[in-house]
């Protein structure tokens, strides 16, 4: 039976229920390696839906067991040495993202044909000489990266129209040595990458699929070598159109069709991609007119990335929290600021219920005094400045805010009790409260009641530190959190289409001030931030590969 003392992030999910669990780097590496491989007590987590063990040379095998987390939804197994993984990897029925990169695999299990759910398979990377007939099966794919193998081609089934949600196929560095004309019944193909192949024809037919918009077949020893010239310099659409033009029926010295009369097909099936061109052009002018993208930047590429420390004590108080940081919002110009206000406010009295469910706060990073801590102080030794207030302690503010919703109530003549009586409510006879400090020791935060006025945010602020606290739960907390981000996004749009001039509100900065070409995009990258618990084990990072993954059309994720 394996000491689960060795193994405290493994306990600590089981306890605490987690749905998270991320084991990586050289400290695991060597439990594995004395322990012959993960510990058995962590598939025993069946409550998980993401899982990660990375960085781990001593990991060369994955037991069946697996098959019993079968809530997964991220299966992270990368630069491990992996030589192979179960066939019961098929039980993972809620599976939507399997990453087996940088391991020592040449073949890949038949169960994964059966993931109905999946739509992210990146196993680049290893050594694969062949992909598992039945991809097709994996109806929801949508991104698949076989790079750096040994693949030679691939299976008869893969140019499949059931693949219709298949967009990006990145598999250079192989030894593929055919790419069939059926690549144009992939109908959502945008992206293929097939450099540095043993490629030495492009099928014409290649020209027929109405999506793609980006393909690199450099490093292909091509026998055509104008066409070898063309994919080495210019731009797609140039050489999809020479393609296309290769692939009109062509004649013989008498006259007669050489294709033996295949040139009527081509020809109906050239008016049907025209005709599915024009839809495609139609869908993608309205879907670029839409969009709207969120760049996730790792705290592995971020060295000075935050980190949240907190308290054992919360966990009786308020014990969920998880939180980020947001950089291109654009709150100068016009109402921009404004408009976020009010977004958040409304974001607290739907989704939030009044803040009885969840607390969201807002900070001006470059006001934070790193690093944090969600911890809980008495009422009468917590002090903050609020908002638009001189600084209290916790039991004179809740006092003055008690006063300020009983006149409300009594203003409006209400019997019932107003939102701010019921999340005054949650505090009700708690010996201790939660409170985000600072490195100074300052209260930033004060859920759910109010932030602190020394981290407000203006609209001079570029960089925001977003929490989401709750009593309720962790996944809770993350759906907000989501939500927050999907409306930022929303709203940077709105501001970038509108061009707003800056300070046209009156709020201290120069008035009539055009907007900067860099304040009009209307990209938002969020910048993960881990919260660890008091002996820096991790408790949660956001957002992982599961969260920013609700059906929004138009949002667009960047991992």
């Amino acid at each position: 039976m394996d000491d689960l003392e060795k193994w405290p992030e493994i306990e600590k999910a089981a306890t605490g229920k987690r749905r998270e669990l991320v084991l990586q780097g050289p400290a695991v590496d060597k439990r594995v390696s004395s322990n012959g491989g993960l510990a058995s007590a962590i598939y025993s987590l069946t409550l998980l839906n993401y899982l990660e063990v990375s960085q781990c040379p001593s990991l060369t095998e994955l037991h069946e067991d697996i098959q019993h987390l079968t809530n997964l939804q991220s299966l992270i197994l990368c630069r491990n040495k992996l030589a192979s993984i179960p066939n019961v990897v098929a039980s993972l029925k809620s599976l939507k993202v399997l990453d087996l990169s940088v391991n020592n695999m040449k073949v890949l299990p038949e169960g994964i044909t059966q993931l109905k759910e999946l739509n992210t398979l990146n196993v680049s990377c290893n050594s694969l000489e062949v992909l598992p007939e039945g991809l097709s099966q994996c109806t929801k794919l949508s991104t698949i990266n076989i790079s750096k193998n040994n693949i030679t081609g691939f299976p008869a089934d893969f140019y499949s129209e059931r693949l219709d949600l298949l967009s990006t196929l990145v598999a250079s560095d192989n030894s593929i040595d055919r790419l069939s004309g059926d690549i144009h019944k992939l109908p959502a193909l945008k992206v293929l990458d097939l450099s540095n192949n043993k490629l030495s024809e492009i099928p014409s037919d290649l020209s027929d699929c109405p999506k793609l918009k980006e393909i690199n077949f450099k490093g292909n020893k091509l026998n055509d070598k104008r066409l070898e010239k063309m994919v080495n310099g210019c731009q797609t659409k140039s050489i999809l159109d020479y393609l296309r033009g290769k692939g009109k029926g062509r004649q013989g010295e008498d006259g007669g069709d050489v294709d033996g009369g295949r040139s009527a097909d081509r020809g109906k099936r050239q008016q049907q991609r025209k005709k599915k061109e024009k839809v495609a052009d139609e869908q993608d002018e309205v879907d670029e007119l839409n969009k709207m993208v969120v760049r996730v930047l790792h705290v592995s590429d971020a060295p000075t990335a935050l980190t949240v420390k907190v308290s054992a004590e919360v966990k009786d108080v308020r014990p969920y929290l998880v939180c980020c940081v947001v950089r291109g919002m654009n709150l100068k110009s016009g109402n921009a600021l404004k408009r976020f206000l009010v977004a958040q406010t409304k974001l607290h009295d739907d989704l939030c219920g009044k803040r009885t469910i969840a607390t969201i706060a807002t900070h001006d990073v470059q006001l934070l005094k790193t690093p944090l801590i969600y911890d809980v102080k008495p009422p009468t030794q917590l002090k903050i400045v609020p908002l638009a207030r001189k600084e209290m302690t916790a039991v004179e503010l809740i006092r003055h805010l008690q006063l300020e919703a009983d006149e409300l109530r009594k203003q409006k003549k209400r019997q019932n009790v107003t939102g701010l009586h019921k999340y005054l409510q949650i505090l009700q006879g708690k010996t201790l409260y939660p409170c985000l400090v600072d490195a100074e020791g300052h209260v930033i935060s004060f859920p759910p009641i109010t932030n602190s006025e020394k981290t407000k945010i203006k609209k001079t602020t570029k960089e925001l530190f977003l929490e989401v606290t709750s009593a309720t739960s962790l996944q809770t907390c993350k759906d907000v959190m989501d939500a927050l981000i999907v409306k930022m996004a929303e709203l940077n749009k709105f501001t970038a289409e509108h061009q707003e001039e800056v300070g046209s509100d009156g709020e201290g900065d120069t008035p009539q001030e055009p907007a900067s070409s860099c304040e009009t995009s209307s990209e938002l990258i969020i910048q993960q931030v881990r919260t660890v618990d008091q002996d820096g084990n991790l408790k949660v990072v956001y957002p992982s590969k599961t969260d920013l993954s609700k059906d929004v059309s138009n949002l667009t994720v960047i991992w």
